[in-house]
């Protein structure tokens, strides 16, 4: 039987579940963020003196990917401190519903983008840039389990 006040174990699990989860998330947004924004290549046209240059600055999709991939990993760096929270003190309710409400995002592409017609061309950009994709959409997922996570914890309460 458990006494008033006291949280079960499962809750402390929980917590360390949620730091670990926010810090692969971290990883997977901020690496995103740093390919994305050091994505680059540069092409001869009819002569090696002309060139073209594809910069992720060129799409205003990708600079915009870059701007809300570094917000999200700066929210992700402040909320291991209630991560750390939830390990310490593990029948804390207000800070996870906090958590639960901030980890809550939304994500809508741009259909317009020409994107076939651009990796033709530029192969190793476009490669940098699926890379940087597939970071960020760790990240999400990892976002989505926390989500997940907290709504078990809070249910546990």
């Amino acid at each position: 039987m458990m006494k008033l006040g006291v949280a079960p174990p499962a809750n402390r699990g929980i917590g360390i579940l949620d730091f670990i989860l926010r810090l692969i998330a971290i990883t997977g947004t901020l690496a995103g963020a740093i390919a994305m924004a050091t994505t680059n290549q540069t092409l001869p046209f009819f002569s090696r003196f002309v060139r073209f240059r594809a910069k992720f600055d060129d799409l205003p999709s990708f600079a915009f990917f870059v701007v809300a991939s570094s917000i999200v990993s700066v929210y992700l760096i402040l909320s291991l401190a209630f991560s750390v929270l939830h390990i310490v003190k593990a029948n804390a309710v207000n800070s996870r519903v906090l958590l639960l409400f901030l980890d809550t995002l939304a994500h809508e592409g741009n259909n317009k983008v020409n994107w076939f017609a651009i990796c033709v061309q530029y192969n190793s950009f476009c490669k940098r840039v699926s890379g940087s994709l597939i970071g960020s959409y760790a990240g999400v997922l990892m976002l989505i389990l926390l989500i997940l996570l907290s709504g078990v914890a809070l249910s546990r309460r």
